[in-house]
């Protein structure tokens, strides 16, 4: 597996990460505690060195995976994981966003805690926070950076002026934000020009759309009740067939380049900037081999204009998020 750095951070990470999520919480099927440290322990043992997990998945659950199953690797890995919500530690309610300095402290406690680690590689603030200025953000990071608890900072879906201001009181290593060929935001919203701007490394989550660009799904796929994706605009039937010419060109693409659809959307990712790392994530052996494979697959300069001329035709239907959850973002 090829490494990449983090922007100037110096936090070095193989070239596709693991997102944890989707083992426990999200999708409406749970993998069994077992079958979900083998799979992780099988990424590490396939070259991945980067995992990303949250307090919010679970909640508190997916921490304690992922820190029972890298346990035996520790020194080898990097591990992040994120703050930003406010929940009840007895019933698990999420009752909303809280960066509080305070509250990040003890978040970051737990987080620890969970993950059985002196140090938390990357902690990223979840969601910008409207109610506490980021630069109180970036100041309680830095405290416990200072204090070894935590060795570099990020945000996740933040917009670029907050970046900037974050990144002024404590170097950003890292943002996190959806980024895929169905979801190109951060080209036009700054959080591109951000990092080439300020040398910070992007993190790609939901590289496959949320399982849409593997081509594994259609207008006819039913959702679980407990999915999440149930909720989301671009997953309606109607959005999914509209949206399916993304998925008939990156096939197209697949065939000519002996992969697969899933391969050449994360090669494409990988094509845009060498401070780029998307994080798929899994339930299967054999998708988390597809996966990173895409590692292998050289999209040519000729290749990458062909996909943008294309792509540029298609008109994505949907929003990636209902209404109160896109508020999130960007602020």
């Amino acid at each position: 597996m090829q490494k990449r750095l983090l922007g100037k951070s110096a936090l070095e990470v193989s070239a596709i990460g693991f997102g944890c999520m989707g083992l426990n919480f999200s999708y409406g099927h749970a993998l069994a505690d077992d079958d979900s440290v083998r799979l992780i322990r099988d990424a590490f043992d396939r070259g991945v060195t980067f995992f990303d997990t949250a307090e919010v998945y679970g909640p508190f659950t997916n921490e304690s995976l992922v820190g029972k199953a890298l346990a035996p690797m520790r020194n080898q890995v990097v591990i992040a994981t994120k703050f930003g919500f406010d929940i009840d530690p007895a019933t698990g309610q999420n009752k909303g966003l809280n960066s509080r300095p305070e509250h990040i402290r003890a978040a970051a406690e737990g987080s620890l805690k969970r993950l059985g680690i002196d140090t938390i590689d990357l902690l990223y603030q979840h969601r910008v926070d409207p109610n506490v200025p980021i630069e109180d953000v970036a100041g309680a990071v830095k405290d416990l950076i200072a204090e070894g608890k935590v060795r570099h900072f990020g945000l996740s879906e933040p917009g670029a002026q907050t970046v900037r201001r974050a990144h002024a009181v404590q170097p950003v290593a890292a943002l996190q934000n959806e980024y895929s060929l169905w979801t190109r935001g951060p080209e036009s919203n700054g959080i591109l020009e951000a990092c080439k701007e300020l040398d910070i490394g992007l993190v790609a989550y939901s590289p496959l759309g949320k399982g849409f660009l593997t081509g594994a799904m259609s207008k006819d796929t039913q959702l679980g009740n407990n999915d999440f994706r149930k909720n989301l605009p671009r997953f309606s039937p109607e959005a999914m067939a509209s949206n399916q010419a993304l998925v008939d060109l990156l096939k197209e693409i697949a065939t000519a380049k002996h992969a697969t659809p899933a391969q050449i959307a994360l090669a494409w990712l990988l094509a845009r900037e060498p401070w780029i790392v998307p994080i798929p994530g899994t339930t299967k052996l054999h998708r988390l081999e597809e996966n990173l494979g895409a590692a292998a697959v050289e999209l040519t300069a000729d290749d990458l204009a062909n996909i943008e001329k294309a792509a540029a035709a298609i008109r994505i239907e949907g929003e990636r998020y209902p209404p109160h959850l896109m508020a999130t973002t960007g602020r």
